[in-house]
């Protein structure tokens, strides 16, 4: 009696099943692991603080400006702060909304205010973003990306950080006045000098 060979005594709908069945099964395994190692990516990532709420006090910071000078957020009390983050030097919304600071920088000054600009660049970086556009205010390298974070500020991406486009107005206090989470850099300078000035007067 001559017997077949394996593939010989298999049937069409037969080899179908087996291989539809091993297929689903791979399909099931791979969508375990890719399950698995997702939550294992997520672990990894690093905690978040939350954003500031209104009348919390601000976290403080002590940070190199373009020239590499320190500023300390404390040395600012008796003064109001608008302590801008901002995802990278010499992009076009970001040189928009710096360059609109500059422009209103008097306003803002006659409030009795200072800008910060914040990013995660470095000093020389901000220096010569400063220079291109002849920047007047401190921009403060936060490399670690320690203070984006502490403000509920930072987007981790793990092999790419930077600061989401975050202002806060700091009253002379040190306490949270006003957050602004959606920024449109075509006026925001304007909605600053606008806010702050009601809030001074709101102040007095």
């Amino acid at each position: 009696m001559k017997h077949k060979n394996f593939c010989q005594s298999m049937k069409p709908d037969s080899v179908l099943n087996t291989v539809g069945s091993l297929c689903l099964r791979f399909f099931r395994s791979l969508r375990f692991f890719m399950l698995i190692g997702g939550l294992g990516l997520l672990n990894a990532l690093p905690a978040y603080a939350d954003v500031p709420v209104v009348g919390a006090l601000a976290p403080g910071f002590t940070l190199p400006d373009q020239s590499g000078k320190p500023w300390r957020l404390q040395d600012l009390r008796g003064q109001w702060v608008v302590l801008y983050f901002y995802p990278k030097d010499d992009t076009p919304g970001c040189t928009q909304e710096a360059c609109q600071f500059r422009d209103d920088l008097h306003a803002l000054t006659a409030l009795g205010a200072q800008i910060v600009g914040v990013s995660v660049d470095d000093s020389a970086s901000h220096k010569k973003f400063a220079d291109k556009y002849h920047l007047p205010f401190p921009l403060l390298a936060d490399q670690d990306a320690a203070v984006a974070r502490s403000y509920g500020a930072l987007s981790d991406l793990l092999v790419v950080k930077y600061a989401k486009r975050y202002t806060f107005l700091i009253d002379p206090q040190g306490k949270i006045a006003k957050a602004y989470l959606q920024v449109d850099t075509s006026r925001h300078s304007k909605e600053i000098v606008d806010d702050l000035t009601r809030l001074v007067q709101t102040k007095k």
